[in-house]
């Protein structure tokens, strides 16, 4: 069993070096199942894997309420991070379904609002989801200073900025961490943001470490997921270009192979092996509904990846079609310049 250790974001979030995405207990994966979820919570956390992430958007605050009932007995041993800025339905994004928030107003609303439905007194990292381009960023880091002085967050976060965007945010607020999408299929944030991040010192929260699933190898068709699932809206899960990806797993399995472990467990050992290269420190949130992939992917830290193995694994990029999102803007690396 992996001995599950801490990492530190920023100057002074101690969190367990793998974190658990709570986003896997929303609807946009399908139905959920609550006693499943809070029993895969339980397990989770028994792990050492301690540190949660979940966001107000996620099922309509469903998930914060679903997290409220985990967190009445077992506050004290969770680190916590949510998230505010979103409005609507994300796979409604092309449709015009969602909207983004970041004035001072609404950060405090909001704040308030997921303390109520997480039924807490103080959220640990509390991020921006997303970039309100209407608001300097500067008023919405400000704002979430305020709730920090007041004592209803503890650390700050940002999701999905530039490089030049959390310069500016550093400078009003130290921030804590910095989440983004980052796995083996997915690097544009390696190009400005990771680097930005690794010279702040400011800590990196990759999501969706096993490309939404399609690093574990087990999602190769779209008629095997489900009729409300939001992968059906992102170009890389469309109809023949998810079977064009296919190849991109042969590397990825091959190195599994040779190491003898899971292609989820090498995804996430990439992962690490990338923030050490890059001298950033780096705690995934991979979620899962179920309690042994959580052992699963805890194994991961037990991994030690060579020089020629990560060779054959940074190969991937060059068999990935379709981009990570469906609106360029809605993620950093359109943003960048």
């Amino acid at each position: 069993m992996a001995t599950i250790g801490t990492t530190m974001l920023g100057s002074s979030l101690t969190v367990s070096n793998m974190g658990f995405g709570a986003m896997a207990f929303a609807p946009p994966y399908g139905g959920i199942d609550s006693e499943k979820a809070l029993a895969t919570l339980h397990h989770t956390v028994d792990l050492g894997v301690t540190f949660i992430d979940t966001a107000d958007v996620y099922g309509a605050g469903d998930n914060e309420r679903l997290l409220a009932r985990f967190l009445k007995d077992r506050r004290d041993d969770v680190t916590l991070a949510t998230k505010f800025g979103i409005q609507g339905e994300t796979r409604k994004l092309r449709e015009g379904g969602v909207s983004i928030r970041g004035d001072r107003t609404y950060v405090h609303e909001a704040a308030d609002a997921s303390l109520q439905r997480l039924g807490i007194d103080t959220i640990d990292l509390y991020y921006m989801h997303r970039r309100d381009m209407s608001v300097p960023i500067e008023e919405t880091v400000g704002a979430m200073s305020e709730l920090v002085t007041a004592g209803k967050v503890r650390h700050l976060g940002l999701s999905e900025v530039t490089a030049e965007e959390l310069g500016a945010a550093h400078a009003v607020h130290p921030i804590s961490a910095v989440q983004s999408e980052w796995s083996i299929w997915s690097r544009d944030v390696e190009t400005q943001v990771v680097p930005a991040a690794a010279a702040l010192g400011v800590g990196f929260v990759p999501y969706s470490p096993l490309g939404r699933g399609f690093l574990t190898g087990t999602v190769t068709d779209v008629d095997s997921l489900a009729p409300n699932d939001f992968r059906r809206t992102l170009p890389r899960f469309a109809e023949g270009t998810l079977q064009r990806n296919l190849g991109a797993m042969d590397a990825v399995k091959a190195v599994a192979d040779k190491v003898g472990a899971t292609p989820a467990q090498i995804a996430l050992a990439w992962l690490y092996a990338q923030g050490a290269e890059f001298r950033i420190p780096v705690v995934p949130i991979p979620g899962t509904r179920r309690a042994e992939r959580v052992d699963e992917n805890a194994g991961a830290l037990d991994i030690e990846l060579s020089k020629a193995q990560m060779a054959v694994l940074n190969s991937v990029r060059n068999h990935v079609e379709g981009a990570r999102s469906q609106d360029p803007q809605w993620i950093s690396q359109g943003r960048e310049s």
